[in-house]
């Protein structure tokens, strides 16, 4: 617990001294702090899709990064979805999506946590609440998915692109959604878990092979977590289009 109080303390300290992100905290968006590691070091990007955008947290701190590129952003929940839009109220820039990708075209059930960033279109296990205690289902809507060309129609993919995943679980039926135009991507950066925390979800190694057999390297782990035992829970998986 005080290793958490402390991250949140550190991740409060950042916020408040970094001015780009106060709009964030006037909105209540935390900024993702933990993804400027990663996105410091890609050297340039044109064009990002953030998919499972929540409140904004990896958008806004891809924009600090990235202030010309554009921004596709897909969240189907009503509540972190208004908290986006406001967030990023007047960036022409910044397209927003009230929906999700997935291989086909639907309504789909989510299971919404108690804490909206954990929610899934996979019901949400026992592993879940346990190393993560309040993320339990509060609540079940309905929320449009469809694959990501049916999506972006006629969209222009400037290079570099970026694709980005946070979506409890579902992380391999999205890569699926997007496979007609996985091609158009330079870079995916997409978080995998070790156990199975959404019953019915792809593990870690599987989005590899997935991934591996488009013709995308494996370049790294960012921000791991670990259990009291010192495992590896999930962590912010890295890939490169293969040159």
């Amino acid at each position: 617990m005080a290793i958490i109080s402390l991250k949140k303390i550190y991740k409060s300290y950042k916020i408040l001294s970094t001015p780009f992100y106060w709009k964030g905290a006037f909105c209540k968006v935390a900024a993702g702090i933990e993804h400027e590691k990663l996105l410091k070091n890609i050297p340039s990007c044109h064009l990002i899709v953030d998919v499972g955008a929540n409140r904004g947290q990896f958008s806004l701190v891809a924009r600090r990064f990235f202030p010309k590129a554009l921004i596709y952003s897909f969240e189907p929940q009503p509540k972190p979805a208004r908290l986006y839009k406001a967030l990023f109220k007047g960036d022409p820039q910044v397209i927003f999506f009230n929906g999700g990708i997935g291989p086909i075209v639907g309504k789909f059930p989510m299971h919404v946590s108690l804490k909206d960033d954990s929610s899934s279109l996979f019901p949400i296990s026992h592993l879940q609440n346990y190393f993560f205690p309040g993320t339990y289902k509060k609540d079940e809507i309905l929320v449009e998915i469809g694959p990501l060309d049916y999506w972006l129609k006629n969209v222009i993919f400037h290079s570099p692109a970026l694709l980005k995943i946070d979506v409890q679980g579902y992380e391999l039926e999205v890569l699926r959604g997007c496979e007609n135009l996985l091609d158009n991507f330079q870079y995916i950066y997409v978080e995998a878990s070790f156990y199975e925390l959404y019953m019915g979800q792809a593990l870690a190694d599987q989005i590899v092979d997935f991934l591996y057999s488009k013709h995308f390297r494996f370049r790294g782990i960012y921000n791991l977590v670990y259990d009291s035992k010192g495992n590896s829970i999930q962590g912010d998986f890295f890939f490169e289009k293969e040159k």
